[in-house]
């Protein structure tokens, strides 16, 4: 081997693996093995036995009436508690309950993913009517709410990296003049506010959480959702007001000191 050369070491089984786990991503309510097979343009052969040892060891799970397997449980889990995530829910959640409960809206928490965003919990409206995010759901950080008090309040170097992946991943061109004019603003504001591209009704309100190290750890974030009868728990203001609160006391759990 030439002196400074790379090696690359090959592993085919780990390399299916999280091919089928990456797949499965797209298709939650499961798929048959021949259809795996089809998808990724490998044989039935190369990734039954795959298929089998992970659900054996809890990573897949198999409908008893279909014969199609989807992600279980275990792997959500387990990222939880092999990376900061797990503390962070762990000090979102009684704040979040309790945000959830004053302004009768759904709320979710977002963290920084390779140049998106995800849904790490959320909590749910406690009335009969409510817009939330699933669990696990991505989120566009050059778009969103969410994403932009991420990006505003990110390190340069974090905010940079983030970005750049970002738009490499966009379908369309980006405004880069234009988007920092807007993250220059949501940081002057200390939050994002706006109506959802996607649902109509409903506005986005989204503050930074920080961490002990003062970087931003999460944006959380409610989906307002404004009833035609007006009959809503508080108004928007007064929603901002509380969703602040509680990311406030979700960074101060977390061991930040505004200085």
């Amino acid at each position: 081997m030439a002196s400074g050369s790379k090696t690359t070491y090959a592993a085919p089984a780990v390399e299916k693996a999280f091919e089928i786990l990456e797949l499965l991503e797209t298709q939650p309510s499961g798929i048959l093995i021949s259809e795996m097979a089809v998808r990724l343009g490998r044989s039935v052969g190369e990734l039954f036995r795959i298929v089998v040892v992970m659900e054996q060891l809890g990573y897949l799970q198999k409908s008893p009436r279909d014969d199609r397997y989807s992600v279980a449980y275990k792997l959500l889990d387990l990222a939880y508690r092999a990376t900061p995530a797990q503390d962070l829910v762990a000090a979102a959640r009684p704040a979040m309950r309790r945000l959830a409960i004053e302004t009768g809206q759904s709320c979710h928490l977002v963290v920084l993913n390779g140049g998106s965003g995800l849904v790490i919990t959320r909590e749910q409206s406690p009335g009969t009517r409510g817009f939330s995010l699933r669990l696990g759901a991505g989120i566009d950080l050059l778009s969103s709410c969410s994403g932009n008090v991420l990006l505003a309040f990110a390190s340069d170097e974090t905010q940079a990296a983030e970005m750049a992946q970002a738009i490499a991943a966009s379908a369309k061109p980006v405004d880069r003049e234009a988007l920092d004019r807007k993250l220059d603003q949501v940081r002057m504001r200390g939050h994002d506010q706006r109506q959802s591209p996607i649902t109509r009704g409903v506005t986005d309100l989204s503050v930074p959480v920080f961490g002990f190290d003062g970087q931003i750890a999460a944006a959380l974030t409610i989906p307002f959702l404004e009833l035609i009868d007006g009959s809503q728990t508080v108004d928007i203001t007064t929603a901002r007001t509380l969703l602040r609160s509680a990311a406030a006391d979700i960074s101060t759990t977390l061991g930040f000191h505004a200085g």
